[in-house]
């Protein structure tokens, strides 16, 4: 079947129309989301306090068990000896015992009830949690999609006019933006974003640890809310540096290693990372100076994040016919001829040095550290 020629401006219109269903559909996606955040705060709160509840419940119900046993020892004893003791005696320790036991019923029966409803609130919060994590997921499929159909696929129209062709080259691109904004979105979701709705819990704690445990309690929560929002600022910086390091096309490839190997070492203050520059400091095509960052980034990452290392090395050497990189650590090592499950990092990196003809060798034992040799030859 033939594919026939198109209009361009009809196309136009037809995107505009689908952009504003698509920019609604969005909209509503985030309020759902954000409403369902909102009840996910409030459930937070109820369930902590109906835990409360649960314990002092418990509390006070041990307390009457305790004195109902006494109270029904009492009354025995005055049925046994029941000439020993006036009538108001007699009455009172009757009266007592129904009192408490009335008393311990009620409380059961609190207890429960507490317990249910905590089981409850329980369930509800897993169900607003998935709704949560749905909504972000169909946010960021839409962000793609609206993206495409308001660049992309716009821009592409005024050059393509054939729509066979159009729609392979629009597919393609909204797979590849999927797929990396799926992976941004899940980081930060897992990240940043889980960081910081943690640091707002505890940052609502505070108070309430200040009022009830003393200021030294306090203080110790603020040191470990210091820290986490520590944490969340290195990862924030980290996704930065993932997506792509500005510094890089300003200044190039050796200051902008050189700021992120001290940066990395900031972060990371019981490893200490050693850099050097044993070539010339010149400028690469734009090409080359990424695939090589995202090599030595890729490596002391694993350096990092697998072996734990103390001390890491990271050469590099620039002449007129290649570029050299060595990434050495003394960390935990690793048997190389040993298939490790879920090791990406690596296939990552032998897929960018074929696209560059450039060879990689790891070196490594289990307690020897590891050494990675990278070249990539200049054209």
């Amino acid at each position: 079947m033939s594919i026939k020629k198109f209009d361009s401006k009809t196309l136009d219109l037809i995107l505009e129309k689908m952009v504003q269903t698509v920019g609604t559909s969005k909209d509503e996606i985030f309020r759902i989301g954000e409403q369902c955040r909102k009840d996910h705060k409030t459930l937070t709160e109820e369930l902590m306090e109906v835990k409360q509840m649960v314990l002092k419940v418990i509390e006070e119900g041990d307390k009457l068990e305790v004195q109902t046993r006494f109270a029904r020892k009492r009354l025995s004893e005055v049925s046994m000896h029941f000439k020993d003791y006036s009538e108001s005696e007699v009455r009172e320790a009757y009266e007592k015992a129904h009192q408490l036991q009335m008393d311990l019923s009620m409380n059961r029966q609190l207890e429960k009830q507490l317990r249910d409803r905590r089981d409850d609130i329980e369930r509800r919060l897993i169900g607003v949690n998935d709704t949560i994590d749905r909504a972000e997921v169909l946010i960021s499929q839409i962000t793609v999609v609206m993206n495409y159909l308001t660049s992309d696929l716009k821009q592409m129209g005024e050059i393509i006019e054939d729509a066979k062709l159009k729609q392979d080259f629009g597919l393609k691109i909204i797979e590849a933006q999927e797929e990396e904004r799926k992976r941004v979105s899940r980081e930060i979701h897992d990240g940043p974003a889980q960081m910081m709705a943690n640091v707002m819990m505890r940052s609502d704690l505070i108070e309430r640890v200040y009022k009830e445990r003393g200021a030294d309690e306090a203080i110790t929560e603020i040191k470990d809310l210091k820290k986490m929002v520590r944490n969340a600022l290195y990862e924030v910086r980290r996704i930065i540096y993932d997506l792509r390091p500005m510094a890089l096309d300003d200044l190039g490839l050796i200051p902008t290693l050189k700021k992120y190997l001290t940066t990395i070492e900031e972060y990371h203050r019981s490893t200490r990372i050693y850099f050097a520059n044993v070539g010339e400091e010149k400028r690469l095509p734009p090409q080359y100076e990424v695939a090589l960052f995202r090599l030595i980034q890729e490596s002391v990452t694993n350096a990092l994040k697998h072996a734990q290392a103390k001390e890491i090395h990271v050469k590099i050497e620039i002449n007129c016919t290649r570029v050299a990189v060595v990434v050495k650590d003394d960390g935990k090592g690793f048997n190389i001829r040993e298939k490790r499950p879920g090791s990406f990092g690596i296939m990552g990196m032998g897929e960018r040095l074929e696209l560059l003809d450039g060879q990689m060798s790891i070196d490594s034992k289990p307690g020897k550290g590891t050494i990675v040799i990278i070249q990539v030859p200049l054209k």
